[in-house]
């Protein structure tokens, strides 16, 4: 979950406004807390073969996360892709997931029509906005959301994680032989 989405989540459990100062600590101290945890992230099982995978068959992919450039660039290290990886952030768009802003930034930025995208995520809200882009939405079972969720959310096909798309890329539309 986003900061934002964390911060508006909050709000309604209190049940009070928030200053704008207090949402901005709220936000520093959520990025300091994901900062604290970062060393315990792992990739997801098959993220960097997958990534692998679509380069070496030159399907043109991005990253594109609500998170902020200086938590997603050290992810990359994690998925074994270099610093020139497509990365878009929060720190590139108005709005984060779940409106579209993020998908369409990386489709422009891939110079592919977002109609002929695959958004790849594993939250109801990624699945929202890949919807509201127009882009066909795969959802994965990693993010704490179930195969029901996802697919209310929009999600053409669910997968356990990306090993598993990996393997079923044809039902996504992927053309891995010529």
């Amino acid at each position: 979950m986003s900061g934002g989405l964390l911060v508006n989540a909050l709000l309604r459990e209190i049940g009070r406004r928030v200053t704008k100062k207090e949402a901005e600590r709220l936000a520093r101290l959520h990025g300091e807390a994901y900062s604290r945890m970062a060393r315990q992230v792992r990739a997801l099982p098959g993220a960097p073969e997958l990534l692998r995978f679509l380069s070496k068959i030159r399907v043109p992919w991005a990253i594109a996360t609500s998170g902020r450039m200086d938590s997603a660039r050290p992810m990359l290290k994690l998925l074994n892709v270099g610093p020139q990886a497509p990365l878009v952030t929060r720190d590139h768009v108005e709005r984060a997931k779940p409106d579209p802003d993020l998908f369409l930034t990386a489709a422009e930025m891939l110079g592919v029509p977002i109609g002929q995208c695959v958004v790849v995520g594993d939250s109801v809200w990624d699945l929202l906005a890949a919807r509201r882009a127009r882009a066909l939405g795969v959802g994965l079972l990693s993010g704490g959301y179930g195969q029901e969720e996802l697919e209310r959310a929009g999600a053409y096909r669910v997968y356990q994680d990306p090993a598993d798309l990996l393997r079923h890329l044809d039902e996504v539309g992927v053309r891995t032989l010529e």
